[in-house]
Formats: C-alpha cells, structure tokens, sequence
C-alpha cells in the first residue's frame, strides 16, 4: 500500500500528475458521483479540461443494498445496465424493482447536477473517467459502456486506488487503466484516505460550476 491520501482532492491531484503528459487530444473529464467528481476536478483543473458528470448507481440486493448485483449509468439519453455474476441470485422482478428505484434516483440527480446545462459532447474526444476508487468496479463498467455509445476517440479510466481484480477486468473494454494504487491486501477503497468522509449533492454541485466557471474564462 503506498501513502493514504490526505482526501480526494489530494488524490486528484496525484492522479492528474500520472495523467498529465498521455490522456490524448481535446480531453474531456468524467467523475463519477458522488466522490469520483472531487477527484475528477482536480484532474480536469490540471490538464485545463472541462469538467462533466456519469451518472452512475449501484444495484444493490434487497435487504443487503452494499452488495451489488449490478449498476446503471446515463451518458447523454442512453442508459446502460451492468448485471455482476452474483445478480443470479435473485429474480427479474427484484432486480426489475431495485432497477426502477434507481433510475428515479439517477434521472433526479441529473437534474440536480446538470442544473440546465447540456452535456460536455464526447464524439472523437478523448475521455478520461475518474471514480475515488474500483470496489468491485460494477458502476465503472456501467459508465464505461455508456460512454462508449457516444463514440470517443479514445477511453482512459483512472482512479487513485482499486482492487486488482477490479482493474484487470476493466482493461480490455478500455484504452487504458490508471491506477495509483492497486494492494494486494485490498479492503475498501476507504482505505487509501485519512479523510473519506462522504461527498453530498451540494460538494459536487460546487464542483460542477467551479469548472464551468474557469471554462467560460
């Protein structure tokens, strides 16, 4: 395990640091909220990229919500919907229901995130997806797929820490995997932090319209 970082936008800012010199041409960075936008600021802040949001939800399991059976993300109108194995332990009409809950959740934080702002346009642009870290990697692939379907020039995922199954299984659907830290001993991603106190709408909110901000400068 290398160093903790002191919060997620000291993770940001190393992880631009290992991006700064290959992400491709004209970059557009993605975070993935609620945490993964922090980090992902500071990367957009450094490489002077604008600065836009995946939307992305977990499917839990009814009654054990932090076990997922799957994911769904939303980049521009399309969504996608990533099962993991374990999602054969349950029905369609479960997952059916958790899936329907979700998307309110994800179309109401779109709302709320976006704000009447359009989507950053992805087309043969080279995109860099940041998260605080890969557990399972579930929501990553889901916005990995999603993003895909807007047809970028090249695809780079990039996250401070991960487990390395979690990012051995990202590589082939991607150009490239960065990742700060990938131990062995891997427990959570919380682990990588001294500060990993949970990001609320109005952190990335904030986020969103500081970039904003600096791009119409």
């Amino acid at each position: 395990m290398g160093r903790r970082f002191a919060d997620r936008r000291d993770a940001g800012r190393a992880l631009a640091a290992a991006l700064r010199d290959d992400v491709g041409r004209d970059p557009v960075v993605l975070g993935l909220p609620r945490g993964g936008v922090v980090v992902a600021a500071e990367v957009a802040a450094a490489l002077g990229a604008p600065l836009d949001v995946v939307l992305v939800r977990k499917l839990g399991f009814p009654g054990q919500p932090e076990l997922a059976m799957g994911a769904i993300a939303a980049a521009g109108d399309a969504v996608e919907t990533v099962r993991t194995p374990a999602a054969a332990r349950t029905g369609e009409d479960a997952f059916a229901a958790v899936h329907e809950r979700e998307l309110i959740e994800l179309r109401r934080r779109e709302r709320a995130y976006r704000a009447g702002h359009e989507p950053v346009p992805l087309a043969h642009r080279a995109v860099v997806l940041v998260d605080d870290g890969l557990a399972t990697g579930a929501t990553m692939r889901a916005a990995v797929a999603a993003v895909r379907r807007q047809a970028p020039a090249s695809l780079v995922v990039a996250v401070p820490v991960g487990s390395p199954r979690a990012c051995d299984e990202l590589g082939p659907d991607v150009d490239r995997v960065v990742c700060l830290q990938a131990p062995t001993w891997f427990r959570s991603v919380g682990q990588a932090y001294r500060d990993f106190t949970a990001t609320e709408d109005d952190e990335v909110v904030g986020a969103l319209d500081a970039a904003r901000a600096r791009d119409r400068r």
